[in-house]
């Protein structure tokens, strides 16, 4: 039994899963009347996300490789063949799932997210999911300069792939507001767990790759695989509509002091540390974007909206889970 917040899973569907005269699905059959949860993009935090939902779900799950179908039936979910890039493949998907977690990413290039569009246009085809759950990235942002970053701030990305994501943010915004549909963006930052491939620290810091000196760094955001997993089912049944929400754990740190704390759990040396106008001449241009905004999320309406009680609450406690 997986517990979000104080409270066990089961008490989310307790609600949702009600008899057939009182359910908003009517007087239909039972395998019509069983809430099922479509997962677009079931990469790691999707799979865990179908780990913790109870035998009283159906888990769905799109897929655009065949050779996943015999992975995903094991584990007890539907495999649904579809492409987010062949508008022709996604027309099964309305009515599929009563309620979608969208985890997919945007298209590699270019300034707009054509797949969540395609996405967000066939879930309208026929009977609109309950509701519809996106994980964003807290990129959206841009560089707050180390300030707070509330959920009431304005977007500001500054990168290509940022950019990405406010259009798929307003894709679903849109459906929101047709009514049927209750919304939730997830504005997720980087996400870490021992268990998930390059999941810590620990590859850069034995490849010895150097970090930003004090004053250059930049303030970094992080949350737990598992306890992103808990933050979208949560959302998925207690998100208010079309509402925004940080899922960032509670440290406070500079991504230097990051890496330095990870060196400490594992034993490690601690990286080195240049100034920024050396890391521009030596760093990958992907790590040097991160090094470029700095900004501390508060995640209260994860806390107070959600209720989700972090496992988590410090990547003290979660590199060593």
């Amino acid at each position: 039994m997986v517990i979000l917040g104080s409270l066990y899973v089961t008490k989310y569907f307790r609600a949702s899963i009600l008899p057939s005269n009182l359910s908003h699905l009517g007087a239909l059959p039972a395998r019509f009347r069983r809430q099922r949860v479509l997962i677009v993009g079931c990469g790691d935090v999707g799979l865990r996300v179908a780990s913790a939902l109870p035998s009283a779900v159906r888990v769905l799950a799109l897929t655009t490789s065949s050779e996943r179908v015999p992975e995903l039936r094991a584990l007890g979910i539907t495999p649904l063949l579809g492409n987010l890039d062949q508008r022709a493949s996604l027309r099964r998907l309305a009515a599929m799932g009563t309620r979608v977690l969208h985890l997919a990413p945007p298209p590699p290039e270019g300034w707009i997210d054509a797949r969540t569009r395609r996405l967000t246009q066939a879930l309208r085809r026929r009977s609109a999911p309950i509701a519809l759950v996106y994980g964003s990235t807290s990129g959206v942002y841009g560089d707050c300069q180390g300030e707070v970053a509330a959920e009431t701030k304005a977007v500001h990305a500054q990168t290509p792939r940022a950019l990405r994501r406010v259009d798929a943010e307003a894709a679903v915004r849109l459906l929101g507001r047709g009514g049927a549909t209750r919304t939730s963006i997830l504005r997720i930052p980087g996400i870490y767990a021992p268990d998930r491939v390059g999941g810590t620290p620990r590859e850069r810091l034995l490849k010895g790759t150097p970090v930003l000196r004090q004053q250059d760094d930049v303030y970094t955001n992080h949350i737990h695989a598992d306890d992103l997993a808990r933050a979208c089912i949560a959302a998925l049944w207690r998100g208010k509509p079309q509402r925004v929400i940080n899922v960032n754990d509670d440290s406070d740190l500079k991504m230097g002091d990051y890496f330095d704390l990870a060196a400490d759990l594992y034993g490690l040396t601690r990286p080195p540390r240049v100034p920024r106008a050396t890391a521009q001449g030596s760093l990958p241009l992907l790590l040097l974007s991160f090094m470029s905004e700095s900004r501390r999320m508060d995640n209260r309406r994860l806390k107070r909206e959600l209720r989700l009680r972090l496992r988590y609450p410090t990547v003290g406690t979660g590199l060593l889970s």
